[in-house]
């Protein structure tokens, strides 16, 4: 079996973290793995040397012309194509999949697209629809994260597609928990769509009745300053803490009480899913597309709070601060979940299915 996979980039988020694992996860199974991407970029994922790297560009294009920059790229991906024969094309993310639907029409090979966040974010606009709704159902399958990700499509693609989580590293699973009672945790880009405000102005609610409480927050990005002014205004610099990145989020993570996402969208959140296997009692809006709540099962492994409501996210940390049991049954409800995603698990879902595919 000859696998090619195919994204932007291979640096600074989920899916490019996933997309370099499954390679190497691949190739160390004696299959013949291409890794391309559009351009490399400083600080990328981990790739094994039986993994052949190819980037389309040398560096990213400074084409202002949408169409033309499109054109050029998939030119470049066809040729690969060409080149290296793979039994089949694997892409993650909107711009890769399209590209692949197109640059391999008419070409004796498979073409797998995968959705990695919410295609009602992803896909959104006059070109995402046409993307969405008739180019994504040509694809020979579709590996979707979640049940509400794989509704938003044609029942055309929903009956090739298989949904499979992301998977979480090992190390994350022997964790040992050296818990700070009441240390709560969040990670993730300080952005809008983390929505890490409404965590800041929740735990305010709660402070003074639980002042060993404290929040740290671990990520960097946009919303950086206007995180330190709302801490200010709050006057809780000594209890929240901006932490900035962590080169290894386990260690923060052995502390943690309480792990809280509070974004208003995701795909399948990792730094959640790091979280479970950790063992750490979580709370996580009940964001579209659907991860967090496919993860808790019905709140047997989590609190889910709706999107944006800070009375209800107060709430949920009032109740875990006050009850050790709670905690107590939530952390190990998650630890129990969390073996659904372990690696070679996950692997096995993705090589059944890309062999399946492969089949067909």
């Amino acid at each position: 079996m000859k696998v090619l996979f195919y994204i932007n980039v291979l640096s600074g988020g989920g899916a490019e973290r996933v997309i370099a694992n499954l390679s190497n996860q691949f190739a160390n199974d004696n299959t013949e793995v291409i890794l391309v991407t559009t351009y490399s970029t400083p600080k990328e994922y981990y790739v094994n040397g039986k993994v052949i790297r190819i980037n389309l560009e040398s560096s990213p294009s400074i084409e202002n012309n949408r169409i033309k920059k499109n054109i050029s790229r998939i030119k470049c991906l066809r040729r690969v194509i060409k080149e290296h024969k793979p039994d089949v094309v694997i892409s993650f993310m909107e711009e890769p999949n399209f590209r692949n639907l197109i640059a391999t029409i008419g070409l004796p090979v498979k073409r797998i697209v995968s959705v990695r966040n919410d295609p009602a974010k992803e896909y959104a606009g006059k070109l995402g629809d046409i993307i969405a709704f008739y180019l994504m159902p040509k694809a020979d399958g579709c590996v979707f994260q979640t049940q509400d990700a794989c509704e938003y499509f044609p029942i055309k693609l929903q009956k090739k597609s298989r949904i499979i989580c992301n998977a979480v590293k090992e190390d994350f699973y022997s964790v040992e928990r050296k818990t700070i009672d009441g240390k709560i945790i969040t990670a993730g880009r300080l952005s809008p769509q983390k929505n890490q405000k409404i965590l800041v102005e929740a735990f305010s609610k709660i402070s003074n009745k639980y002042p060993n409480a404290t929040l740290d927050i671990y990520g960097d990005g946009t919303l950086k300053e206007e995180l330190n002014r709302q801490i200010k205004d709050h006057k809780l610099s000594e209890k929240i803490k901006l932490k900035g990145n962590s080169s290894d989020i386990s260690q923060p993570l052995s502390q943690a009480d309480i792990f809280v996402l509070s974004s208003d969208f995701e795909g399948m959140p990792n730094a959640l899913m790091e979280a479970m296997a950790v063992g750490i009692p979580c709370i996580s809006t009940d964001c579209p597309c659907g991860g967090p709540k496919m993860l808790f099962d019905g709140e047997k492994n989590g609190i889910l709070t709706p999107v944006g409501d800070v009375d209800k996210l107060s709430e949920a940390l009032d109740s875990l601060l006050a009850s050790k049991d709670k905690k107590l049954s939530l952390a190990s409800n998650a630890k129990i979940r969390a073996n659904s995603f372990k690696p070679n698990k996950v692997y096995d879902e993705w090589k059944s299915y890309v062999e399946e595919v492969i089949k067909s």
